[in-house]
């Protein structure tokens, strides 16, 4: 009986800590997920004023996340008529075009696993990217 438990319990406890550590890394993404799909239900329902202060949304998903500033991007972005591609600046916009607003919002971090070191698996990184029109 020992020789069998000597044998299965390190499996069984290696299958434990992966088990554990695979589920905070799916808890994370969820985290990111669901903090840029807040900010963009805020950023739609202060589009009301017109006016969309992405400094704000950005340290809000600092704060709710627990991210540097380097690893969150909120961004405005145009779209000037059909064209499909989102430019940084309205003013590159014709006269006649008629101009969309849009706002992209960018998550990155990563996350070291414990079981790294006994595996070829290494850092785990995340990207949440989301662009929403706002007008």
């Amino acid at each position: 009986m020992a020789i069998e438990t000597a044998l299965v319990a390190p499996m069984v406890i290696l299958l434990a800590l992966s088990t554990a550590d695979f589920s905070k890394i799916v808890s994370r993404q969820q985290e990111l997920q669901s903090a840029v799909g807040q900010v963009e239900g805020i950023a739609l329902a202060s589009n009301a004023s017109a006016s969309t202060d992405t400094a704000g949304l950005k340290t809000m998903l600092m704060q709710a996340v627990s991210l540097p500033s380097s690893n969150v991007t909120v961004e405005k972005l145009y779209r000037c008529g059909a064209n499909s591609a989102l430019v940084a600046a309205s003013d590159s916009c014709g006269s006649s075009d008629v101009v969309s607003t849009y706002i992209r919002v960018t998550l990155t971090d990563s996350y070291n696993p414990i079981w790294q070191r006994v595996s070829k698996i290494g850092t785990w990184n995340f990207n949440v990217q989301r662009t929403v029109q706002l007008s």
